[in-house]
């Protein structure tokens, strides 16, 4: 790559990196966020899911928005906006206020991770060098997370609101380096030009009003009734029936959908697979993360420096997905490197499953280690097949694609795990609370079972390239990265949250 490359990557990963260490301070300063605003832990849930709501929700449409309106501008100008509601979220003195800051924190997310990704997926040669580029682009990510786990845990012994005004320093540097170094790029050509310059606003609105419906009836279902769940859960299913309908009549219409339905079909079922194995992913990770934090704080009564340390072992993917990742697909490919991963991640959580009250830190590793292992194999390799082998056209598409579906599982998983945990727990005593981590941990552990299952199918391939080239060995010497998505969370990444 070139030095110019290397300096647009630099920035790309930067704002990466901004996402993963701003869903990783807010995961460990949760606890205390609940004390100071006094909120439950279905309100504490909304403050993680808020987030990831607006991010998942609104990621399609920010990632069309990056193919037809350009995407320096798109990442430049929502970069700001992340900037302003991250420093506002610091500010909040109610519950609601917080949520609504990081609401739109999430949708300035949405519209700026897809640009940076298309930036990358335009600017860099398919193949070895667009491979290189994203992992190392996708393992800042997982440093961003590493390094947000400790330094939250630092910030909240300050003060939770230091979790929010850090992000504020780091994304005015990102800006002005993005304005300094990321070329200009014309406005991308696209059939029909009058019709198919307009945002598919409708689909947009749609499609983020189904999501927001459907995690809303899995939240509430601990708390209400039946009937009322299952009528918030049609509604949502409604909605997302809808925004397909809307998405065919714009296509026919010769406008530019949100979604391009017929992208489903590309690669042979691989785009699709690779979705909901993306969807599956976040969401174990995430109810896990989310319930691991409040077993080690609430229950184990440890500091928020402790638990970051706790869980500083999982960014080691950082470190695996550009050293062993590339050699591993390049041998196996990229579905069964995948497949592998999902498989730790569901060995790490069968692990926890019978966590004690009294359980060292000895005992909580195997299943640590063993989630860093799975992001470093699962998530470099979904980046690549979810955008390898789509015209530049709808590059931002692809890339709006796997991040809605991994911020998607996100809300999933939070929400369930969180239902499942209030409804599980009968008290306040340890042993009521541990029921609830119990029953609740069986969460993710589902989600990561049926991820192994959707990866069965894409195992038929003898090499596993299902959607063009494998990774290549990275040369000796060559630079390092990672990751979510939050873990993400967070994620990312809230941030796997986010993500991770």
């Amino acid at each position: 790559m070139s030095t110019r490359q290397w300096g647009v990557l630099l920035v790309l990963c930067g704002a990466i990196f901004l996402e993963g260490i701003d869903i990783a301070m807010l995961n460990v300063a949760l606890p205390s966020i609940r004390a100071d605003l006094g909120l439950s832990t279905g309100q504490l849930q909304w403050v993680m899911s808020a987030y990831v709501l607006g991010y998942g929700g609104f990621m399609l449409l920010g990632g069309r928005a990056a193919d037809l309106f350009g995407r320096r501008r798109m990442f430049v100008l929502w970069l700001g906006v992340f900037l302003l509601f991250s420093g506002l979220g610091g500010l909040a003195t109610e519950g609601w206020m917080l949520v609504a800051a990081r609401f739109v924190t999430g949708i300035a997310a949405a519209f700026m991770t897809p640009a940076g990704l298309s930036i990358i997926t335009t600017g860099f040669a398919e193949g070895p060098q667009r491979n290189k580029a994203l992992l190392f682009y996708s393992g800042t990510a997982a440093g961003g997370f590493s390094i947000g786990l400790v330094v939250g845990g630092l910030l909240t012994v300050l003060g939770w609101r230091w979790v929010f005004f850090a992000p504020v320093v780091l994304s005015a540097l990102i800006l002005v380096a993005a304005l300094a170094l990321v070329p200009k790029t014309p406005r991308p050509e696209h059939p029909g030009r009058g019709a198919g310059q307009r945002l598919d606003l409708a689909g947009g609105v749609t499609v983020t009003a189904g999501i927001v419906t459907l995690v809303l009836g899995v939240e509430r279902a601990a708390h209400t009734t039946p009937g009322w769940t299952a009528a918030t859960l049609g509604a949502g299913l409604a909605l997302l029936a809808g925004f397909v309908v809307i998405e065919r009549r714009v296509e026919r219409a010769g406008g530019t959908p949100v979604v391009r339905l017929g992208i489903f079909r590309s690669g042979k079922g691989a785009l699709v697979r690779v979705n909901l194995s993306g969807l599956l992913l976040a969401a174990g990770f995430f109810g896990f993360q989310f319930l691991a934090v409040l077993y080690l704080q609430e229950l184990r009564g440890w500091s928020t420096l402790e638990t970051s340390f706790a869980m500083l072992v999982v960014g080691l993917d950082a470190v695996l997905s550009p050293t062993l990742t590339p050699r591993l697909v390049a041998r196996f490919g990229n579905a069964r490197v995948i497949f592998g991963g999902v498989l730790a991640a569901a060995l790490a959580y069968a692990l926890f499953l019978p966590v004690a009250a009294d359980w060292t830190y000895l005992a909580m590793f195997p299943s640590m280690l063993l989630l860093g292992l799975a992001f470093s194999l699962t998530y470099g390799p979904m980046t690549i097949v979810a955008t390898e082998g789509v015209d530049e056209a709808e590059q931002g598409m692809a890339g709006g694609l796997f991040y809605t579906s991994f911020q998607f599982g996100a809300a999933l998983g939070l929400s369930t795990a969180t239902a499942v945990n209030v409804a599980a727990t009968s008290g306040s005593s340890p042993a009521e609370l541990l029921d609830g981590y119990h029953a609740a941990l069986w969460v993710p552990l589902g989600a990561a079972v049926l991820g192994a299952a959707v990866g069965a199918f894409g195992l038929r391939n003898r090499t596993g390239r299902e959607a063009g080239r494998v990774i290549p060995p990275s040369p000796a010497g060559a630079p390092a990265g990672h990751d979510a998505p939050a873990a993400h969370s967070a994620p990312a990444a809230h941030g796997a949250s986010a993500a991770r």
